[in-house]
């Protein structure tokens, strides 16, 4: 203990007999003098200065003698009860700020005042495990981002280098500066991914809700992906119930179509085929965007919606594992739902639902 400190204790310790020495004398003092006074009416005792003396310096030395004893029962009682719970309290705090974030405080029990501390222990170990989990994520965010930073530039790297070699012929280059054109633009969708997760998980984000068919804008969205399917050969079938209407935003809405008419393409194989379905259930309207792909294995399916997981290496290289992130926190900006359903070889189901506007 510094010297501040034990000066701070001995201020607070005279402040606190004080304290008591002046209540413990004016409860005596009132008592003594009402005692005497009704002594000196009823038995009619009359008292000299001697014993007046007297009997008030004995009475002087109990109030100091009290004060003291109630001085040391009360610092006790506050290094027990307040003192040792604050100063288990701060030593967790300061590990946390220097980056500790597996402390936790065990409760306290034995004394009647331990209850409040007992509260804020708690909402302490909330914090810790918040904070840790939060440094978890961050910490997978780098590793990950500075991975996936990583490839497309060594691509780029490795093909700008070899553009420059003689020699080469013109079906090499046109080679080489497509890769990293496709690495180019890897690095730009994943840096575009990034800043739009960012913004829908760190800002409050109001949607702009307007009524509009949604059975168009899947149209819309599909038809962008027309050249991918006509590369690969797949066919697309659709089932789009007409004049179904939603209150949403739908540019938010797009990112989540987008993303899924994105995966639906890349995990079919040429010759598969790629499903949409948009039907009324009630007051909702399910979106159902099926694929004949590779399939999800169901310790994947837990995490699918999480930033940068991909359950599927093989196919790493096809995507950044940021998209389906990006759908699951449109879907709950919008209020919507989304499930997937998954079979290993026979492709996967992804299910939206969101509230439908009913047809007067």
């Amino acid at each position: 203990m510094n010297g501040n400190s034990r000066f701070e204790r001995f201020c607070l310790c005279l402040k606190n007999y004080i304290t008591f020495f002046l209540l413990i004398a004016f409860v005596i003092t009132c008592c003594m003098l009402l005692f005497l006074f009704t002594l000196q009416e009823t038995m009619d005792i009359s008292f000299t200065e001697n014993n007046i003396r007297k009997a008030s310096i004995l009475t002087f030395c109990n109030i100091v003698l009290l004060s003291l004893l109630c001085t040391v029962i009360d610092s006790i009682r506050r290094k027990i009860t307040v003192e040792r719970p604050v100063r288990r309290i701060t030593e967790g705090f300061q590990k946390l700020m220097v980056g500790d974030f597996s402390v936790r405080l065990e409760p306290i029990s034995g004394f009647a005042s331990s209850v409040r501390f007992d509260l804020i222990i708690d909402y302490f170990n909330r914090m810790a495990e918040e904070l840790s989990g939060v440094e978890t994520l961050k910490t997978d965010f780098i590793a990950n981002v500075s991975h996936e930073l990583k490839t497309p530039l060594a691509v780029m790297r490795n093909y700008g280098t070899m553009l420059q070699s003689p020699g080469l012929s013109e079906q090499q280059r046109i080679e080489y500066a497509k890769a990293i054109t496709e690495s180019s633009e890897r690095l730009a969708n994943l840096i575009t991914n990034i800043l739009r997760l960012n913004r829908l998980e760190n800002q409050h984000i109001y949607p702009t809700n307007k009524k509009y068919n949604l059975g168009e804008q899947l149209a819309e969205c599909l038809l962008n992906f027309e050249s991918i399917w006509e590369e690969k050969e797949i066919y697309i079938e659709s089932d789009i119930e007409e004049d179904v209407f939603v209150e949403s935003d739908g540019e938010l809405l797009s990112l989540v179509w987008n993303n899924l008419f994105s995966n639906a393409m890349k995990f079919t194989g040429p010759h598969g085929k790629v499903s949409l379905s948009l039907k009324t259930e009630g007051d909702n309207a399910v979106i159902k965007i099926s694929d004949t792909g590779c399939g999800i294995l169901p310790e994947t399916g837990r995490h699918i919606f999480e930033k940068f997981y991909q359950g599927d290496t093989s196919r790493a290289t096809e995507g950044n594992g940021l998209g389906l992130a990006l759908v699951k926190r449109v879907v709950e900006i919008v209020g919507a739902d989304i499930s997937v359903e998954s079979e290993v070889g026979r492709g996967s189901t992804f299910c939206v639902k969101i509230g439908r506007i009913k047809n007067e």
